[in-house]
C-alpha cells in the first residue's frame, strides 16, 4: 500500500534538525548582489556563480555601475555561467530599471521586483526572503519541484502551481527556510537519478521511498 503524502510540518521539523545551517549557498552582502547572483544562477551551479561574482562584485558595486558597463566587458565576466549574453542583457536591464525607477535601491515588493527585466517570481522570492526577511512566497527551483512531487506535497509540475500548493501548507514564517531545507536535502540525499532512500530521514513518511 502506497503511503499517504508527507506532512509539510514533519518534513520541516526533521530537515531543520539535520540541516541547521540551511541557507542560500550564493555569496552576497547586499540585496543587489543577491539579485544579480540569482539571475546568474539560472542553468548553472551556485559554485560557478560564486566564483564569477567574487570578481564581478568588486568591479560593479551599484546599479548604475552595471547600467553603464561596457556590454562586452560584462559578458566576459559572465561567460563561465553560460547563456552569458542573455544574462548580461538581463543584468543591465534590471540595473537600469533600478537606477531610473527606484533610486538605485532594489525594490522590496513582489510586484516591483517582477516588473524588473529578467526577474520572475522565483528570483523575487529569493531576494524577498533572504535579503528582506519577507516570506511572501516559496522559492521553487528544480530541487523543490522534485521533492515536492516525491513527498506528495504537490502533484503539479509548473513551478508557480507548486508554489501555490506549498503556500497552503507551509506557515508564512517558514517559507524561505522550507525552500532551503528542500534544496539542501535534494542536493545531498534526494538526488534526481539516485535518491539515497535508505539514508533519508524522511523515508518512513515519503510515498516515493524505496524503503518498505
Amino acid at each position: 500500500m502506497k503511503r499517504k503524502p508527507a506532512s509539510a510540518s514533519e518534513v520541516f521539523s526533521r530537515l531543520k534538525e539535520i540541516y541547521p545551517e540551511a541557507t542560500t549557498e550564493l555569496r552576497w552582502s547586499n540585496p543587489l548582489e543577491l539579485l544579480v547572483a540569482t539571475v546568474l544562477s539560472a542553468r548553472t551551479t551556485d559554485t560557478t556563480v560564486n566564483r564569477v561574482t567574487e570578481n564581478l562584485f568588486e568591479k560593479y558595486q551599484s546599479a548604475r555601475d552595471y547600467a553603464r558597463a561596457n556590454p562586452e566587458e560584462l559578458e566576459r565576466y559572465l561567460r563561465p555561467t553560460g547563456f552569458y549574453r542573455n544574462k548580461a542583457r538581463a543584468v543591465q536591464g534590471l540595473a537600469r530599471a533600478i537606477a531610473e525607477n527606484h533610486g538605485g535601491g532594489v525594490p522590496r515588493t513582489m510586484g516591483e521586483l517582477t516588473a524588473l527585466p529578467g526577474v520572475g517570481r522565483k528570483t523575487a522570492n529569493v531576494v524577498l526572503g533572504n535579503a528582506f526577511g519577507s516570506d511572501e512566497g516559496v522559492v521553487v527551483d528544480t530541487h523543490v519541484r522534485r521533492l515536492s512531487n516525491r513527498l506528495g506535497l504537490s502533484a503539479e509540475h509548473d513551478p508557480e502551481k507548486i508554489e501555490q500548493d506549498l503556500i497552503k501548507i507551509v506557515p508564512k514564517e517558514n517559507r524561505t527556510l522550507f525552500s532551503h531545507l528542500l534544496i539542501f536535502h535534494g542536493r545531498r540525499v534526494c538526488r534526481p537519478r539516485k535518491p539515497d532512500c535508505p539514508d533519508c530521514v524522511l523515508n518512513d513518511i515519503c510515498p516515493s521511498s524505496t524503503v518498505k
